[in-house]
């Protein structure tokens, strides 16, 4: 008996059978043995997203490598297997993140630092998540709490039980804790000359925040009360406490990280440059009656500070998720429009606001985010338009993503989202140095366009929700610009 092969110029080569299946079952147990030990020594997690990615067509170059929650820690106290780990990520241009924790600070000091080691012989970018080492001023402590006309300590239990929110102005002798959490780590870095290049926070729910029943809770503090001599305008107190919030996140996260690592990428969840208003709820807040907002259908769109300069913060990290609420705040029939006007809003938002040296590295989720129940009348995005959107914000100015789930939606919500990311890559001269020509958001379903201008050449998506096959109209330094009908695909034009 005998079988046919062919090498890579097709000619035919004759092999004995016997002979060939001989080697063939050899040669197979070899590589079976070898792929089954690697892959058994892979935290099940890590293995999960490596099967869910391919390795990179275009080369990443000086774009932002993709962050993963799920995939954070990949130490595993081997340095050979961690290193083979952290090759397999960067070649799908994933980053590992090491997390920084207080509570066990020898132990995952030892675990970020073996992982920096191999980053930086690897000419890798070296990323923390220091969100550990920020919880929690408001730590229950009765030196933290309101203070009643009458003298009496109270707290405020409107964002949950186990979180104490106390007076804004009673959180200052919570600083040098807080900060040398942060700097106890930093120092270690900056000692072993291991150069941090991105540090986020996931900083929430603690210290002063205006939402739910912190209004209420001031307005009966004598303490908050002589802070805050005009408590009753919602304004005075919404600035009076992002100051405070701002100046928290400043002196105990991004002055300490830039005083050692002055190029350093620091940033916090939700905080980002914006117009004055806000466009999403997170899970754990509530409309407050009296506060400033506009409409649009069943949203009210919230009055924000300005709290991005005086945080010093380094990065933008706006929140793009799919939360429940957006849902039944509009009525389009496209249901996938509910999610994609709002989702783009956001993401507009912190585009068009954002100046251009200020990286944009946005939180994104796909899986819809239950925040008040399973609401059945809820229509799950699609998967198509999603990624449409992922793209749109890319061409809107947004230099990274950054996904957040919970582990068993890791598969889906890290395919999605690297598909775009690896695809994109492929524009990195645009991604790098184009100019977003528009951040217009239309008011009902129909062509959604956007792009980047690189000199004489636009990179431009058009997203459609209707069945309109009519050239949408841009102008482009005063030139008009036809933007044709192209389903699922970026076009390349020429300006003139």
């Amino acid at each position: 008996m005998e079988i046919i092969l062919r090498n890579r110029k097709h000619r035919a080569f004759i092999v004995p059978l016997m002979l060939y299946s001989l080697h063939a079952f050899l040669f197979s147990m070899l590589i079976t043995s070898i792929g089954e030990s690697q892959m058994s020594s892979i935290p099940q997690h890590i293995k999960l997203v490596l099967e869910n990615t391919e390795p990179l067509k275009w080369s990443r170059g000086n774009r932002l490598p993709l962050y993963l929650w799920p995939v954070m820690d990949v130490d595993t106290g081997d340095d050979a297997e961690t290193e083979s780990i952290i090759r397999q990520l960067d070649a799908r241009g994933i980053g590992a993140i090491s997390t920084w924790n207080p509570g066990r600070q020898e132990e995952t000091l030892a675990k970020g630092m073996r992982v920096a080691r191999i980053q930086k012989r690897l000419e890798l970018p070296i990323n923390i998540n220091a969100n550990p080492c920020t919880y929690a001023f408001c730590n229950g402590n009765p030196r933290t709490a309101h203070i009643s006309e009458d003298g009496v300590p109270f707290f405020d239990e409107s964002f949950g039980k186990e979180h104490k929110m106390g007076c804004p102005f009673a959180l200052d002798f919570r600083k040098p804790e807080m900060k040398k959490r942060v700097e106890d780590f930093v120092k270690a870095y900056k000692e072993a000359n291991l150069e941090i290049d991105f540090i986020f926070a996931d900083w929430e729910i603690d210290g002063p925040i205006e939402w739910n029943g912190a209004w209420d809770a001031s307005k009966r503090c004598r303490r908050c009360r002589e802070n805050i001599p005009e408590i009753d305008d919602f304004t005075a107190f919404q600035t009076a406490l992002r100051r405070k919030r701002s100046e928290l996140q400043r002196e105990m996260l991004a002055d300490i990280v830039k005083a050692y690592f002055p190029d350093a990428l620091v940033g916090n969840y939700g905080v980002y440059p914006h117009d004055g208003y806000r466009y999403w709820y997170d899970y754990f807040e509530r409309f407050v009656e009296g506060a400033p907002h506009k409409r649009d259908g069943n949203a009210k769109y919230r009055q924000w500070f300005d709290e991005f300069p005086m945080t010093g913060y380094t990065f933008a990290m706006p929140v793009v998720y799919t939360w429940d609420t957006i849902w039944n705040w509009y009525d389009f029939e496209k249901g996938d429009y509910r999610w994609f006007y709002n989702m783009l809003l956001v993401g507009s938002n912190a585009g068009e606001n954002t100046p251009r040296q200020i990286p944009i590295i946005t939180f994104v989720h796909w899986h819809t985010v239950e925040t008040t129940g399973k609401d059945e009348s809820i229509k799950q995005f699609s998967e198509e338009k999603y990624q449409e959107l992922l793209w749109h914000l890319l061409l809107r100015g947004h230099d990274g993503f950054f996904v957040w789930c919970p582990r068993e939606q890791t598969a889906v919500e890290t395919r999605l989202v690297h598909q775009v990311y690896a695809e994109s890559l492929q524009y990195r001269e645009f991604l790098n140095a184009g100019e977003p020509i528009t951040f217009d958001v239309p008011p009902q379903p129909g062509p959604v366009v956007s792009g980047l201008k690189l000199g004489d050449r636009l990179l431009l998506r058009r997203t459609d929700f209707d069945d309109t096959e009519v050239p949408v109209t841009l102008v482009v330094d005063g030139m008009k610009i036809e933007v044709l009908r192209v389903d699922g695909r970026c076009q390349v034009r020429k300006l003139w």
